[in-house]
């Protein structure tokens, strides 16, 4: 614990125990901003002016304000101007003689910078009509890059925001306008209303030409009073067309219906903003009054079914946090998850419950439990509540295990108390703790309260431990193929603690027969197990099933580890399996068992090229279809690979006539012929969709599919000069972003050297000729980069190793994460054993060489290295398969 306040730098990275002492001796009462962004359509203009007022009381004379800056102009304590070279240091300004028995006004004025990142005030010009875009993103720390603040979740106020830019803008912040100033100079300024205390990385800035789609929406409180709450969503100009926001209003109702019955406790922000933004990091974030989204949301091309479902999930998401996260906060980013996975889990209910969408479970099952199953496999791996002992391991922590296993354990938790005994915990929670902050210990007793059931031991065994738990079911049959005896068995090892994983689970476990080529369940069952085996009694003298399925109900979190007959039955008969829940949850299972080398890759292709093609699931098929990339390029053995692909290409071709023209699935097997298509095959049908005429496949060729085939061309033969007079008129013709950084990824994917050593070059330093690259831009570049044989890109790996410190201390953390996983040498062909691998032993000899590298730095790496890994691993058992 921090007794007195030191001065260091560099002193961005805060640390638990700086805020615990921090928020031991300061009561923060309000606080107002004033930030003028007039400015920014002069692309001259990099920083922008910012003075914020704090009203606090300190019970200790000294203090520091958090304040990433361009320049601090002014700094005033009660009156009192203080020498701001004696104050300032770094992203800190340190305050001596504070008066510890009344309130202190603190003013501090400076100037702000304009970001490219993402990160703190991002700001983005629309290529298609020159219109400047900003936006503010500061989860879990980036306020300070915007205005002076004490930036810890736990240090709650009231924040008014007044904000300056040209007069035909819309701006908005959490609350509604309060008033609004013309000047002469054609400028106004607006000023919003307090909000309630929220923390500082929920408050929020739009500003720009945003083209706005206003509405309203009432509910019925419990008390039987209407509350009348409006809305509005929000869009670029330029995608107006696109944008459609009935679709999004529509959700965003349904959405305050569901939650208000379900809560029981009134939507506490006054309006709902709904904003879709360019060049977001995030999916979206849960600013109180404005939620952000990405603009990827805003579909200028066919969207199948399962998009529409995921940006439903998003608003149901970021609309639980209205509640869990806003109004009641955590204290510090351990307990991180404890809003993630809550938003997690219940968003997934409320679109299941209350939305059109049918299939949200089952797109869970394939998708968010799957990330939450490669997070928990990797070395960095780490309990559900984590050691967060800083800013750097909180950024680094919105991983699969905050979000996507710990709303896989919540849904399990609903099934181990009940569900009406978590939504009872859920209100009376919200009432308890209301606009203050909580940790785990405050959740747990609200379910206890509510179920009556000591939450100790369940907390103890999922939220303290680590790894995945491993699920099957041990037979013993006599000589009739009867069952004798049937149990389920849980394994595993906690990779942290190395002591057995023996967790309870409340589940179903299901059998299934085969009647004419169809995998068809005759029986289930409930089970409880709390330790490390329960018997089946309910299939002792029957013969023993086609395939037994733990989980049937995905219930719970755990790799379903099959039986050989179930396995070989799945991998030949699961095109014949209907049921869309437990479909999901056996083509993750046999997914996890590829990447775990237990199931040869090219086992697994077959049966995708074998069954994909049946699945309906807009949501599954996509999930299979990158998994078919996948196990092809990375984790087949290379001398199967040529095959492999030719194979596919020609599936997919045939899908593409024999699956309806516009379906979804058809678009979205056109999308992976293209992307398949980078390696070199399928040309001829990559060079139809890029023709002018209709195709004789009936596809529709959008936008993405347009840019996807380019980049296959680019990727597999280069770019003569008429592709490139083609490519660039096409470009011309709709110069959208989602175009422009489509072509920069082409034509880094050239197969020519000097392409690649430009490409490299630039991503490095986040740099091309026109000047600093945006987050998207830089991304989109080491992607083509990335794309290529290994003899063309290996030359680039000696020279990737020295520069990786350099990245990380000075560029921020987004910038640096996407460098440095972007330009990870992952694509690897095994040649003898993985062990030998030039990567593989570049990557741990770095990681040995450099122990006291940042944490944060070293997790990206371990990472990387873990996957490298695995990759290696499946090529060796695919090529020691027959």
């Amino acid at each position: 614990m921090v007794d007195t306040l030191e001065r260091y730098a560099p002193n961005e990275n805060l640390t638990r125990d700086e805020a615990a002492w921090r928020a031991q001796n300061i009561i923060w009462h309000s606080a107002d901003v004033e930030l003028d962004v007039s400015n920014a359509t002069d692309p001259n203009q990099g920083s922008y002016r910012s003075v914020t007022t704090l009203r606090f009381t300190s019970k200790h004379p000294q203090t520091f304000i958090d304040f990433i800056h361009d320049t601090v102009e002014e700094i005033n304590v009660n009156g009192t101007m203080i020498a701001v070279d004696d104050a300032v240091l770094d992203a800190r300004i340190y305050l001596q003689d504070l008066d510890i028995q009344a309130v202190n006004t603190v003013v501090i004025t400076g100037r702000a910078l304009y970001s490219r990142s993402g990160e703190g005030m991002h700001r983005f010009v629309d290529p298609q009509d020159g219109q400047t875009y900003l936006y503010t993103q500061f989860e879990p720390a980036d306020a300070r890059r915007v205005f002076a603040c004490f930036e810890q979740p736990d240090l709650k106020t009231s924040y008014r925001f007044i904000v300056r830019g040209p007069e035909d803008w819309h701006l908005a912040s959490n609350q509604p306008a309060e008033s609004q100033n013309l000047h002469e100079d054609g400028t106004k300024t607006v000023t919003f209303a307090p909000t309630p205390p929220i923390s500082s990385y929920i408050t929020t800035v739009l500003a720009g030409p945003y083209h706005v789609v206003r509405d309203e929406h009432t509910v019925m409180l419990s008390s039987g009073e209407p509350l009348r709450i409006e809305l509005a969503a929000s869009c670029r100009a330029s995608l107006a067309e696109d944008f459609d926001a009935e679709e999004i209003l529509k959700v965003t109702k349904q959405g305050l219906t569901y939650f208000h019955e379900l809560f029981d406790y009134p939507y506490p922000w006054g309006k709902y903003d709904s904003a879709f933004v360019p060049e977001y990091n995030l999916g979206a974030m849960e600013n109180p009054g404005l939620v952000t989204f990405t603009e990827r949301y805003v579909f200028t091309s066919h969207a199948t079914e399962a998009q529409h479902e995921q940006r439903a999930n998003t608003i149901m998401h970021e609309m639980a946090h209205m509640w869990f996260g806003d109004l009641v906060t955590m204290k510090w980013w351990d307990d991180l998850w404890l809003k993630e996975s809550f938003a997690d889990y219940i968003g997934t209910l409320a679109n299941d419950q209350a939305t059109d969408f049918a299939t949200a479970w089952t797109t869970f099952a394939a998708r968010r439990k799957a990330w939450a199953y490669v997070a928990d496999q990797m070395p960095t791996t780490h309990p559900i509540v984590a050691d967060i002992t800083d800013l750097q391991a909180a950024d680094q922590n919105f991983d699969g295990i905050t979000y996507a296993k710990g709303a896989s354990v919540l849904k399990q938790l609903a099934a181990f108390v009940g569900d009406e005994a978590f939504r009872d915990a859920a209100r009376a929670y919200f009432v308890k703790h209301e606009y203050a902050n909580t940790s785990l210990d405050d959740f747990l007793a609200a379910l206890e309260q509510a179920s009556g059931r000591n939450m100790g031991d369940w907390a103890d065994a999922w939220l303290r431990t680590s790894g995945v738990p491993h699920l099957g079911v041990e037979l013993e049959l006599d000589a009739e193929n009867v069952v004798r005896s049937a149990a389920l068995i849980q394994r595993g090892t906690d990779p942290v603690s190395g002591e057995p994983i023996l967790r309870p689970h409340v589940l179903t476990v299901g059998s299934y027969e085969l009647e004419e080529g169809r995998l068809v369940r005759q029986d289930s069952q409930r089970v409880e197990l709390n330790g490390e085996r329960v018997e089946l009694g309910f299939l002792v003298g029957r013969p023993a099933p086609a395939v037994l399925l733990p989980n049937d109900g995905d219930e719970t979190y755990a790799i379903i580890e099959f039986d050989e007959r179930s396995q070989q039955n799945l991998l030949q008969h699961l095109g014949g399996l209907n049921a869309s829940l437990p479909r999901a949850t056996c083509w993750a299972s046999l997914w996890d068992a590829v990447r775990g080398a237990r199931l040869a890759a090219q086992d697994y292709v077959a049966a995708l090229l074998q069954h994909a093609a049946t699945v309906e699931d807009a949501g599954v098929f996509a999930v299979l279809m990158d998994q078919l990339l996948t196990s092809v390029n990375r984790y087949l053995a290379p001398h199967l690979r040529e095959e492999a692909r030719q194979k596919a290409a020609r599936a997919l071709t045939g899908w593409l006539t024999q699956l309806e023209a516009g379906s979804d699935n058809q678009t979205t097997t056109a999308r992976t012929l293209a992307r398949l298509a980078r390696a070199g095959v399928a040309e001829d049908v990559v060079d139809a969709f890029l023709a002018s005429e209709p195709n004789q496949y009936g596809v529709k060729v959008d936008e993405q599919l347009q840019w996807l085939s380019w980049q296959a061309l680019a990727a597999a033969r280069g770019l003569d000069e008429s592709d490139g007079v083609r490519m660039r008129a096409a470009l011309d013709a709709n110069p959208t972003s989602v175009a422009q950084n489509a072509v920069r990824t082409a034509l880094a994917a050239r197969p020519v050297s000097e392409v690649k050593e430009q490409a490299f070059a630039e991503v490095l330093q986040a740099r091309d000729q026109d000047g600093e690259l945006s987050n998207d831009a830089l991304s989109a570049t080491a992607e083509g980069f990335t794309i290529g044989s290994r003899e063309l890109l290996a030359g680039f790996e000696e020279r990737y190793w020295p520069q990786i410190s350099e990245v990380f201390d000075s560029m921020s953390m987004e910038f640096s994460t996407r460098v440095i996983r972007g330009l990870f040498p992952r694509s690897q062909e095994l040649s003898d054993e993985p062990d030998d691998n030039p990567a593989l032993k570049a990557v741990t000899e770095w990681l040995e060489k450099n122990t006291e590298a940042p944490r944060a730095l070293r997790r990206i790496l371990l990472e990387e290295r873990a996957e490298l890994q695995r990759s290696l691993d499946a090529q060796k058992l695919s090529r020691e398969s027959k």
